[in-house]
């Protein structure tokens, strides 16, 4: 899937990718396609949405028994990259540099194997494990190790998304253990986290906290999160892709990313955003982004003063992309988008959220503000090319 326009973020967080999988555990139906398809825990209604009841005490059992119910379906997940060769240094065809010199000379004549590892957990009992996509990116082959078995199962990837950082494997097994997804939308900040995963290889490593805030965006080389969950819960390099547990010892984040500056901040997936996308990633390998084709940037004391606005609200036009649906729209370089389809717009971040959750095809009235004037126009949001 290409990459076109993504409206960057204004700034830049010092962090990396926690290089391991997250994963979301779910439970899965399966519809009459024989594809799985996530769902949410039930509440007491039947409904498919996790109604917010209150979590269970956290008494001395409470952390040991979830880890013990949810380990079997945690994973690691080993990946092998093939790396060309490099061409020999053409000194070496002289005989006395051959004689003299031929160990500083001497390069690889085979490829070599780069190789990675990460974390992710299984969603369905047939072999479907969630994962973040940066873990198996560029793969060659990919091994799926489970606690109850010492051979690793060869994986192959169902479906990724780049933009997301999510990636759906398949491995050919039954009777797995999966877990269930929950509802990150009803998750507070305070509430207790769980991370399980694999750093530095050590298998199954289980790290406590809380969630430190919800709706994070943060910026990792070409990649734009947002709404983000932040917890405290430690993770390191090779917890990507691992879960992020409740209480219930239901999956609300998948472990992503951590800040490479500080200690104690970590960001997860939320579950919502998986729920959302993972039936696209089973049945057609990615997901189709909306897009508006316009760059944007914050709109600043001193740019509201410019145009004599009376607050910093709203999202201000850096550039508009040729063809793109802003500019068959009209919107042009200067403008500030106020309301976006009858939702007022309040930062570059509010309108990049609106436009990801408008159906592709839909017309949407956008308005903004030209040389002191407010206007509106008609858009027809499409697919991120």
């Amino acid at each position: 899937m290409k990459r076109i326009i993504q409206i960057p973020s204004a700034r830049i967080l010092g962090a990396f990718l926690a290089g391991a999988l997250l994963v979301a555990a779910a439970i899965f139906a399966f519809n009459l396609n024989g594809l799985p398809h996530l769902s949410w825990a039930a509440d007491d209604s039947g409904q498919g949405v996790l109604a917010a009841a209150p979590l269970p005490g956290l008494g001395p059992d409470t952390i040991p028994n979830i880890v013990s119910n949810v380990s079997p379906a945690v994973v690691r997940i080993d990946t092998a990259v093939q790396q060309k060769a490099r061409k020999q240094n053409p000194l070496f065809n002289d005989p006395f540099f051959r004689e003299f010199f031929s160990d500083q000379l001497r390069v690889p004549s085979q490829p070599e194997i780069a190789r990675g590892m990460g974390s992710g957990f299984i969603v369905s009992s047939d072999g479907y494990i969630l994962t973040n996509e940066h873990v198996i990116s560029g793969a060659d082959t990919i091994e799926v190790t489970l606690s109850s078995r010492d051979q690793p199962y060869p994986a192959r990837l169902v479906g990724s998304d780049h933009d997301l950082d999510l990636a759906v494997l398949k491995i050919d097994a039954d009777g797995l253990p999966a877990l269930p997804l929950g509802n990150s939308d009803s998750i507070r900040a305070g509430d207790w986290a769980i991370a399980i995963g694999n750093p530095y290889g050590l298998d199954h490593t289980v790290t406590i906290g809380v969630i430190s805030a919800k709706g994070r965006p943060i910026t990792i080389e070409d990649r734009q999160y947002r709404n983000l969950l932040q917890t405290d819960a430690s993770i390191n390099p090779g917890n990507s892709g691992g879960p992020l547990l409740n209480l219930k010892g239901e999956v609300i984040g998948i472990n992503t990313a951590i800040n490479a500056q500080a200690q104690g901040i970590g960001f997860a997936i939320p579950s919502s955003t998986v729920q959302a996308v993972f039936d696209d990633l089973v049945h057609k390998g990615g997901v189709d982004h909306a897009w508006l084709g316009v760059y944007l940037q914050p709109v600043t004391q001193e740019i509201a003063q410019y145009f004599g606005l009376q607050n910093e609200t709203g999202a201000l036009i850096a550039s508009v992309v040729n063809g793109g649906p802003a500019a068959q729209a009209g919107l042009q370089r200067g403008d500030i988008v106020v309301q976006f389809n009858g939702s007022d717009v309040s930062t570059p971040a509010n309108l990049i959220d609106l436009v990801s959750k408008t159906g592709i095809g839909s017309q949407v009235e956008i308005k903004f503000i030209r040389g002191g004037e407010t206007r509106s126009t008609l858009a027809t949001i499409e697919a991120k090319k």
